[in-house]
């Protein structure tokens, strides 16, 4: 019989999840069976060195891979920002502004902290909440206004784009861009 449990068995089998444990942590040999691990070897095997321990210890609940993933989705904001503003779209062009300054923030926020940080739209907020230098908050905060849900508050969106001109909305994309470059000086610091 393999070494798979009968289907009727309700009961697992004893040093089942020190075996588990052990195929996690060291992996499965094809060569051998999986043999029962004491729990010194299972602490042995998942401690690390004295450099990932600090590291843990300044961060111990950071998602890196989210982090990673929501600055490329902000990077792609960008891009279309410069679309946007070449199409004559200039509220578009500064709401896809808004939109990448803020998954920015919220990169450094899973990248410090392991998840989002919660906040009402105020990007100046926001960067505060993740540790933005002031200057840093100051650009953010140019581009607050942009969230539709405030922008259409007084502007009907027929009207948004004679809103704002191809002048500003350049200004503003420099302003995203700027946040955007602190924000890879710490995603990107691996």
């Amino acid at each position: 019989m393999s070494q798979m449990h009968d289907s009727n068995d309700k009961a697992p089998r004893p040093g089942n999840q020190d075996e588990l444990e052990h195929i996690l942590l060291k992996g499965l040999s094809l060569t051998s069976p999986a043999q029962p691990v004491s729990s010194a070897d299972l602490h042995a095997a998942g401690s690390s060195s004295p450099e990932e321990d600090e590291d843990s210890e300044k961060r111990p609940d950071t998602d890196i891979q989210g982090s990673l993933g929501l600055f490329a989705e902000a990077s792609q904001d960008m891009a279309t920002a410069g679309v946007e503003l070449g199409l004559g779209r200039h509220f578009a062009c500064v709401d896809f502004c808004n939109q990448a300054v803020e998954k920015a923030a919220q990169a450094v926020s899973l990248r410090h902290f392991g998840r989002r940080s919660a906040y009402n739209h105020d990007l100046r907020a926001l960067g505060a909440l993740v540790g933005a230098p002031k200057e840093i908050q100051d650009e953010m905060d140019k581009l607050t206004p942009f969230h539709p849900e405030a922008f259409y508050v007084d502007t009907p969106p027929e009207e948004a784009d004679e809103v704002i001109n191809a002048e500003q909305a350049s200004v503003y994309v420099q302003n995203a861009r700027n946040v955007l470059r602190w924000v890879k000086s710490i995603v990107l610091n691996l």
